[in-house]
C-alpha cells in the first residue's frame, strides 16, 4: 500500500483508480489493452501515464526490494539499529539506500581498514570525542600504539605520527561513510557546482565549442550534457565537476567539530579535509555526473519518443501508385514500382548522375514505367545524389506534361539497415540490398508505419545522440513507442507483415509469424475469433490483441472496428435501441446515433447495457466509421512538381515545410531544398515557449520564411514568426 499511496501521490490519482491499474498490469494485461478496453477501471487513463505509472512501480517496487536487501544485510551482521529501519523506510532512491548500506559493504582493504586492524580505532574515538583538555598531548598518547611485533610489515606502527595518520584514515572513512553527509554534499555540489571542460588534444572538432566551456551543474541543458559527455568519450574533451571545496567544508566542519578549543581539532579537521578530498569528491563527482546524464537521456529519450510518435502517425499516402526512388552514383539508381496496395511491380536502374550521366536512356526507362503502371508519385530517397536525382526527375515529369504527376523526396533514413536484414532478406529473398532499399522508400510514403516498423527505431532518424543513452532503457521507450502507435490505428490481419504484427498488444514474435503462416496455409481470415485456431494464441492472448486485429473480410461488421469482441453484444443492444441494423453500420448511415444516445443519456444508456460509459462512447465512434484510420485526418505528405535549389532562396522568401525532427533548441523543417533548415526555439513563437516540442511535431505542416541562408557551410536559418 504504500507503493499504491505514494503513485498515487505523484500522478494525482485516486488512490482505488491507482490500485486498480496496477492489479491489471500485474495480471499480465497490456498498456494498450488497459488503455483501450478498460477505462472503467483505469479511469480513462492514456497509454503515455500508463507506461510512466507502470515504470515508475517497477522502479518503486525494485526500491522496496533493495531496501529489504540492504535490512538483511546488515542484520546478518548484528548491526541493524531502530535508527537504520527509520532511514531505510524514508529513503527516496535508490542512491540512498546504498548510501545507507555503505559503512556495511564489504570492502577491499583500504588505508582506513587497514588502520583498524593495525588497531587504532581506539586513537581515532579519542580524536573525535574533541575533549577540551586530555591528560596527556595527543602525541603521546599516540606513541602508545607504536608496535612493531608482528610478522607482516604492514601491520607495524612505527611512530606516533604514523599511529595519528593511521586515526586520520579511520576518521576519513567514516566521514565519507555518513549518509547523511553524502546526501547532503550531493545537493550542495549540485546547487554550487560548475561543469568544466577543456580540450584534450589540438585538434578541430564538431567539439570546438566546448574546448574551454564551463556552466552551473544545475543549468546546464541535457543536450550540452550528451554532446560533453561523447566529446569526452571520443577523446577532444578532458571533463570534470568543480565546486568551491569551502562550501562542503563549511558544512562538514559544522556538523562534525563540536569543540574548536579542542587540542584534537586540527587532526580532525585534517582528516575531514583527506575524507572530502580524497574519498568524497571523487565520489560525489560521479554521481553528480552520472545523475545529470540520467536526466539528460531521459530527456532526450522523450524527445525522441515524441518525433517518433508522430513520424509513426504520418498520414498515408493511400491510393497511389509509387516509384521508388533509391539515389547513387557509380553503381547507378535503383527504381521499384509498387501498386495501390503497396505490392512489388517491376523495377529497373538507370544512370543520370556522375558518372555515366545518361540522361536520354534514364529518362526513357522511367517514362516506361510511369506509363505503363500509371504511377503517380515518385518517391526519392534522400541520401547520396539525392539533388541530382530531385533535378532530374522533376525535368521528366514536367517532360511528360502530366500535372498531375508529382515526386516528393523521402527520408530513406533506416532503408540500408532494412535492406540488409533478416527481414528484408525474407521478404525479397532474390533482391539486392539497394533494390528493397527501393521498394522501402516507396512503400514509407504509402504507409509509413507498416514500413517503418520493420526498422530498429534508433535508425530512423528523429532522435538526438541515441547511441550514447542506455540502450535497454531506450528500446524499451521506443519499443512501447511503436506498440502504442500501431494499436491506435490496428491493423489488417490479412495484410500485416509479422513485424507490424508483432507489435500488437498480447503477439510477440513467434505468434505474429504463426498468424502468417497460418493465413498462408489456410487462406484469408475471415472472422476474429479465427485467431484462436492459430498455435500460441489461447483465450489471454486473444483477449489482448482481438480489439486491435481488424478482418475487412469478415461478415461480422464489427470485426473490422475497433469495438472489442467482448463488447459485441452491447454494440448490438445499442443499434437495435435506436433501430439501426448492421446493414446501416455498413453504408455508414448512423449520423444521428450519437446526438440520439445523448439525448436519452449515455450514463442512463450504458447502465443498460451494461457496460461503462467511456467503453459506450468508444462503441459509437467506431460504429460511426467501421475500418477508419485515425491517421486520415492528419497533414498529407506535401508533393512536389518542380525543384527549388539553396541557390534559389532570398531572405524574406515564404515557404511552406514539413518538420523532419523536433530538438532541444529548435527543429529542422524540410522546405525542398534537400538541405532541411533550422528553426531556432527562439524563432518558433512569438510567446514565450520552454521547449519547441510546446509548439511543433514531426510530420507538422509549417509556414516558414527564409531569415538567412549559407551556401558555404550549407545552412539555412528559418523563422516562423510572421
Amino acid at each position: 500500500m504504500n507503493i499504491i499511496n505514494e503513485l498515487a501521490a505523484e500522478f494525482k490519482l485516486r488512490i482505488s483508480q491507482v490500485e486498480a491499474t496496477v492489479g491489471l498490469i500485474d495480471d499480465g494485461n497490456t498498456i494498450p489493452f488497459i488503455a483501450r478496453y478498460r477505462k472503467e477501471v483505469t479511469g480513462s487513463l492514456d497509454d503515455e501515464i500508463l507506461r510512466n505509472l507502470d515504470e515508475r512501480l517497477k522502479y518503486l517496487r525494485s526500491l522496496e526490494q533493495r531496501k529489504e536487501e540492504v535490512r538483511a544485510l546488515i542484520d546478518a551482521q548484528g548491526k541493524l539499529t531502530p535508527e537504520i529501519e527509520e532511514a531505510l523506510a524514508n529513503a527516496k532512491i535508490l542512491t540512498e539506500v546504498e548510501d545507507i548500506y555503505r559503512p556495511y559493504k564489504p570492502k577491499r582493504e583500504t588505508r582506513g581498514s587497514l588502520a583498524r586492524k593495525r588497531g587504532l580505532e581506539p586513537l581515532a574515538q579519542l580524536i573525535m570525542e574533541q575533549r577540551s583538555s586530555y591528560e596527556r598531548s595527543i602525541e603521546d598518547i599516540a606513541g602508545d600504539y607504536i608496535t612493531t611485533e608482528a610478522e607482516d610489515k604492514k601491520m607495524h606502527v612505527k611512530s606516533a605520527e604514523d599511529a595519528i595518520n593511521g586515526a586520520k584514515d579511520i576518521i576519513a572513512e567514516d566521514v565519507s561513510d555518513n549518509a547523511e553527509y553524502r546526501k547532503a554534499i550531493r545537493a550542495l555540489t549540485f546547487d554550487h557546482g560548475t561543469i568544466v571542460s577543456k580540450k584534450a588534444k589540438d585538434e578541430q572538432s564538431v567539439y570546438e565549442a566546448y574546448y574551454d566551456y564551463n556552466e552551473s551543474v544545475k543549468k546546464i541543458p541535457g543536450h550540452r550534457v550528451l554532446a560533453i559527455n561523447r566529446g569526452e568519450k571520443e577523446e577532444f574533451l578532458k571533463v570534470n565537476v568543480q565546486v568551491d571545496s569551502d562550501i562542503i567544508l563549511n558544512y562538514l566542519f559544522g556538523e562534525i567539530i563540536t569543540n574548536v578549543k579542542s587540542p584534537a581539532r586540527e587532526y580532525l579537521q585534517s582528516a575531514i579535509v583527506d575524507s572530502y578530498d580524497r574519498l568524497i569528491a571523487p565520489s560525489v563527482e560521479r554521481e553528480i555526473r552520472a545523475s545529470i546524464f540520467d536526466d539528460a537521456s531521459e530527456s532526450a529519450i522523450k524527445l525522441f519518443s515524441d518525433n517518433l510518435k508522430h513520424l509513426l502517425m504520418q498520414a498515408p499516402l493511400r491510393g497511389k501508385t509509387v516509384l521508388g526512388y533509391d539515389p547513387g552514383y557509380r553503381t547507378g539508381c535503383k527504381l521499384a514500382v509498387v501498386d495501390k496496395t503497396g505490392k512489388y511491380i517491376d523495377w529497373d536502374v538507370i544512370y543520370p548522375t556522375k558518372p555515366r550521366e545518361d540522361i536520354e536512356g534514364s529518362t526513357k526507362k522511367v517514362e516506361r514505367l510511369i506509363r505503363k503502371y500509371g504511377v503517380d508519385v515518385v518517391a526519392i530517397g534522400n541520401g547520396t545524389a539525392s539533388k541530382e536525382s530531385e533535378i532530374f526527375i522533376a525535368g521528366v515529369l514536367k517532360g511528360m506534361g502530366d500535372p498531375d504527376k508529382k515526386y516528393i523526396v523521402v527520408s530513406e533514413a533506416g532503408a540500408s539497415v532494412y535492406s540488409a536484414s533478416k527481414l528484408g532478406t525474407e521478404e525479397f529473398p532474390d533482391f539486392d540490398v539497394t533494390q528493397r532499399s527501393a521498394i522501402s522508400i516507396a512503400r514509407r510514403l504509402q504507409d509509413p508505419l507498416a514500413e517503418l516498423v520493420k526498422i530498429d527505431p534508433k535508425s530512423i532518424g528523429v532522435g538526438q545522440y541515441q547511441h550514447d543513452m542506455k540502450q535497454a532503457r531506450l528500446d524499451e521507450a521506443l519499443g512501447g513507442v511503436v506498440e502504442d502507435c500501431v494499436n491506435r490505428i490496428g491493423v489488417d490481419v490479412n495484410t500485416a507483415s509479422y513485424s507490424l504484427l508483432s507489435y500488437i498488444s498480447g503477439i510477440n514474435l513467434a505468434s505474429a509469424k504463426n498468424i502468417v503462416k497460418y493465413r498462408e496455409e489456410n487462406g484469408e481470415f475471415t472472422k476474429r475469433s479465427q485467431l484462436l485456431k492459430v498455435p500460441k494464441i489461447g483465450d489471454k492472448a486473444y483477449q489482448q490483441c482481438a480489439g486491435f486485429l481488424r478482418v475487412p473480410e469478415s461478415k461480422e461488421i464489427l470485426d473490422n472496428t475497433g469495438v472489442h469482441p467482448e463488447a459485441y453484444d452491447a454494440a448490438k443492444a445499442l443499434l437495435a435501441k435506436f433501430d439501426y441494423t448492421m446493414d446501416d453500420v455498413a453504408k455508414s448511415n448512423l449520423k444521428e446515433l450519437r446526438q440520439r444516445c445523448a439525448k436519452y443519456g449515455t450514463k442512463k444508456l450504458a447502465s443498460e447495457l451494461e457496460i461503462g460509459e467511456p467503453t459506450l462512447l468508444d462503441i459509437i465512434g467506431e460504429l460511426e466509421k467501421p475500418g477508419r484510420d485515425v491517421r486520415d485526418s492528419l497533414p498529407q505528405p506535401i508533393l512536389r512538381a518542380d525543384v527549388l535549389g539553396m541557390e534559389d532562396l532570398r531572405e524574406g522568401m515564404e515557404l511552406v515545410g514539413t518538420v523532419r525532427n523536433v530538438i532541444d533548441f529548435g527543429a529542422f523543417v524540410d522546405i525542398g531544398v534537400h538541405q532541411d533548415g533550422l528553426v531556432h526555439i527562439s524563432e518558433i513563437s512569438t510567446k514565450y515557449i520552454k521547449h519547441p516540442s510546446e509548439v511543433l511535431s514531426v510530420g507538422d505542416v509549417v509556414n516558414v520564411r527564409i531569415k538567412s541562408v549559407d551556401l558555404a557551410k550549407k545552412r539555412i536559418a528559418l523563422t516562423m514568426k510572421f
